[in-house]
């Protein structure tokens, strides 16, 4: 079992870097650079500007990892390491020298349109890029982490308490972020600092944000809660204090120090509306609840009557699903609902916060997958109820109900145990027509939103976390058949 456990998270892992690395290919050589400008405002508005405007592309580019970018004064504090004379005024002789050095490091020199200001740029080759989006993805925290001059003597430590502005949590010192693990009411509700993911920099929609906190942070307007600060003092803050960083103490302010009574002051803001990965959790996970609670005792019941007028009312409805286009069905259900029973058809309607926002979405959602369940528990019963060992159930005087639900069902339940996770993974990844429709602002509409604005970054990181978490569905579907029937023996040899 550790074996057949070790390679499978072996092949998963080569899975994931090969599907990362093929998309990222594909991504940074199909698509223009210049694209990712297509529909940015503030490209727009400094076309007027030509310096700030070659300022915010190399900017931009450096950001999204095209290309390694020195302005000016950059350049030319670099240069002057090995030409003191160097200065940044345009003259022939700052020229030949900035051309020299620029020419022997594998830079090309640039000048501003107007200013004639000397700038560098290095077009940074494609294995190179796809090696630092590897490097750079894992940050480990640890109470090493932080160097600070002017605190010398910091403890460095990590331990378990009661803290008094977070609760229960594993609380660190010298560490980046102060609590490592720690638990509220937003999901997944258990959280860490521990490990961070670095998928790059968003741009040109989300810009400058991190790609993770695009997809992972909240969204909407910043919300205010009452906080108890380490000055014992309360007040309404939209300070997210789970976040807290360390602040060097150089650039602690006295404020700060007093709010808070250490050095972890950096805080990120709490937002109204859950995440894009947890509005798609949410309506993902209800979504296949209802339609295993559905599909199943339905598939059942038209299984025991099978060449009756249930099953053939049953058939007929699996056809009709079946046979309708995503699309329409979506619209269709989506009118249904909105004039019948008052629901919005949008979900910005009433926003995150309400429930019925939810309702349409994740119910079309759980309808959308129901008639595979249906078709395939049905024909396995059906299948089953020529076994020997149905058969030898009857014999024992055993009636029809019975035998189905504690006999065949029992054995349909393996390979149903085996496909709930990846129904919850494709629920969320495969949501993408149902959020885009109701304008629900989660991972499944992220994605065609990201390709639509050449937002690079957002797509690679959208692209890499559904393989993980499809890889992941699929070892976790077999260990849990494997729990649930013992006989199943997940070893190599096993069969």
């Amino acid at each position: 079992m550790k074996r057949y456990l070790l390679f499978r998270i072996l092949r998963s892992i080569l899975s994931i870097f090969l599907v990362t690395t093929l998309t990222y290919t594909i991504i940074y050589t199909l698509v223009p650079r210049r694209a990712v400008f297509q529909d940015d405002v503030q490209y727009g508005k400094l076309k007027g500007k030509p310096d700030e405007l070659a300022e915010y592309e190399n900017t931009a580019f450096s950001k999204m990892g095209y290309i390694e970018y020195y302005n000016s004064k950059k350049l030319v504090d670099t240069v002057k390491k090995e030409h003191p004379e160097v200065s940044g005024e345009p003259t022939a002789e700052n020229q030949k020298i900035l051309e020299e050095w620029t020419k022997e490091n594998g830079w090309e020199l640039k000048q501003f349109p107007l200013s004639k200001s000397f700038y560098a740029i290095k077009d940074i080759p494609l294995p190179k890029r796809v090696y630092r989006f590897y490097a750079n993805m894992i940050h480990i925290d640890h109470p090493w982490k932080v160097q600070d001059p002017d605190n010398p003597d910091m403890k460095r430590s990590l331990r378990i308490t009661n803290d008094e502005l977070a609760g229960l949590a594993l609380v660190g010192s010298g560490t980046q972020y102060k609590y490592q693990i720690y638990f509220d009411k937003e999901f997944p509700y258990i959280h860490q600092n521990i490990v961070h993911l670095d998928l790059g920099v968003s741009y040109p929609t989300f810009a400058g944000r991190n790609v993770t906190d695009v997809i992972g942070g909240g969204q909407g307007k910043s919300d205010s809660k009452e906080v108890t600060f380490a000055d014992g003092k309360t007040s309404r803050s939209s300070v997210d204090i789970y976040s807290r960083q360390y602040q060097m103490t150089s650039q602690l302010s006295a404020r700060d120090k007093k709010l808070y009574g250490d050095n972890y002051a950096h805080t990120d803001k709490n937002y109204r509306d859950p995440s894009m990965i947890g509005i798609s959790f949410r309506m993902g996970v209800i979504a296949v609840l209802l339609a295993y609670g559905i599909g199943i005792p339905l598939a059942m019941f038209m299984a025991r009557f099978k060449g009756k007028l249930p099953d053939k009312m049953g058939i007929g409805l699996v056809t009709v699903l079946i046979s309708v286009p995503s699309l329409a069905f979506i619209y269709f259900f989506r009118f249904i609902g909105s004039r019948l029973f008052g629901l919005p058809d949008s979900f910005p309607t009433f926003g995150a916060g309400d429930i019925r926002s939810y309702i349409l979405p994740t119910i079309i959602l759980g309808l959308l997958s129901i008639s595979n369940i249906i078709i395939w528990i049905r024909r396995y019963m059906i299948d089953q109820q020529s076994a020997d060992y149905v058969k030898f159930a009857k014999a024992k005087g055993l009636n029809s109900r019975e035998i189905a639900r504690k006999h065949i069902f029992k054995n349909a339940a393996i390979p149903i145990v085996n496909q709930i996770p990846m129904s919850i993974i494709g629920a969320i990844t495969g949501a993408t027509m149902t959020e885009t429709i109701f304008a629900a602002p989660g991972m499944g509409k992220m994605l065609p939103d990201a390709i639509q604005a050449h937002n690079n970054p957002v797509v690679m990181a959208i692209v890499f976390v559904f393989t993980t978490v499809a890889v992941t569905s699929v070892l976790i579907g077999d260990l849990a058949m494997a729990m649930v029937d013992p006989r199943i023996n997940l070893s190599e040899g096993g069969k």
